[in-house]
């Protein structure tokens, strides 16, 4: 494929996270919402007239629709069947976060991606943003020394009772909603875990509410939480021997860090992103399928196993297990 081939994309699901796909898609060169398929019937001609794409009859017909990607946005219990779908299909798959709910699905995603030789990924929005990446070249140029400890973490309140975030049915939870992008922090700059520690509670329906986990990694030390119980969006702290960086809330749409160094100096990143935030994980996607990569390595599969492992450690130490695990 060449280096302006236009990607086609289907996706499934027609929700809020794929309006906010289809909204930074216009912000991708040489990327076309080509075709889209939903449960329901009626949302999906909605999101058709708003945002373009052919209706599919069915998820087959979207397989076969001549799309080169599928944009998996559903709930998290019906990812890996879809996944290993669309790659048997041929398609190269860009899945939202997490992308199966435990590692075991997600080591027969990555088989089929590996049989298959199309790409699989994560869809982790932080590292991709400006900011993120600002970041990262900052102190690559002028360090603070390695990153040991990170500390992270969201919880919001004022969830509807009947948001999937509730359902044990679709796998839902804090840990998988939320805290998959405070474990995605922790991996990114500590490394694999190699022990979780998880305190936490379940609620009414099930599924946790609220998780605080302490996770040592090969470099260093993560403190992390998530809820859906209490209120806290936050900011992000990552500590090093020669200073240490806030990245300001809310992180995971990361705009502005401050970093303090142990001299004194104090360095302000100001960094604004634009379509989203979800634009750019999507525009790196498409310049790795026309480059004929099988794997990213900003978002690698090493990473999002890792991610996993801590989600499945710390729901084990909850108790909390999912229908056919």
């Amino acid at each position: 494929m060449n280096d302006t081939a236009v990607i086609h994309w289907g996706i499934v699901g027609t929700g809020r996270i794929a309006r906010r796909f289809a909204q930074g898609l216009a912000h991708v060169p040489a990327a076309q919402l080509t075709a889209l398929w939903s449960r329901r019937p009626e949302p999906a001609a909605a999101f058709a007239e708003e945002y373009g794409g052919s209706v599919c009859a069915g998820f087959e017909a979207l397989l076969a629709s001549g799309i080169d990607a599928l944009y998996i946005a559903t709930l998290q219990d019906s990812h890996v069947d879809y996944a290993i779908a669309a790659l048997e299909a041929g398609l190269h798959v860009l899945c939202e976060k997490p992308a199966t709910i435990n590692a075991a699905q997600l080591e027969r995603v990555l088989a089929a991606a590996r049989q298959a030789q199309r790409l699989f990924m994560e869809a982790m929005k932080p590292p991709f943003y400006p900011l993120y990446e600002a970041l990262r070249a900052h102190l690559a140029a002028d360090p603070i020394g390695e990153i040991g400890l990170v500390r992270a973490g969201c919880s919001a309140a004022n969830v509807p009772p009947d948001h999937p975030s509730f359902s044990f049915e679709h796998a839902g939870g804090a840990l998988l909603d939320i805290g998959i992008y405070e474990m995605f922090l922790a991996v990114d700059w500590l490394g694999a875990p190699l022990e979780v520690q998880t305190l936490g509670r379940l609620g009414a329906t099930g599924v946790d509410t609220f998780a605080s986990l302490n996770s040592q990694h090969e470099r260093g030390i993560a403190q992390l939480f998530c809820g859906l119980d209490l209120y806290g969006k936050g900011d992000a702290l990552l500590l090093a021997p020669g200073g240490h960086v806030t990245i300001h809330e809310n992180w995971w749409n990361p705009a502005r860090a401050t970093i303090r160094y142990g001299d004194g100096r104090v360095v302000e990143l100001d960094v604004p992103f634009e379509g989203g935030g979800l634009n750019y994980e999507t525009a790196h996607f498409c310049e790795l399928i026309r480059a004929g990569q099988l794997e990213s390595p900003v978002m690698p599969h090493a990473k999002s196993l890792q991610m996993i492992a801590m989600a499945d450690a710390a729901r084990a130490a909850l108790g909390l297990r999912f229908a056919g695990e």
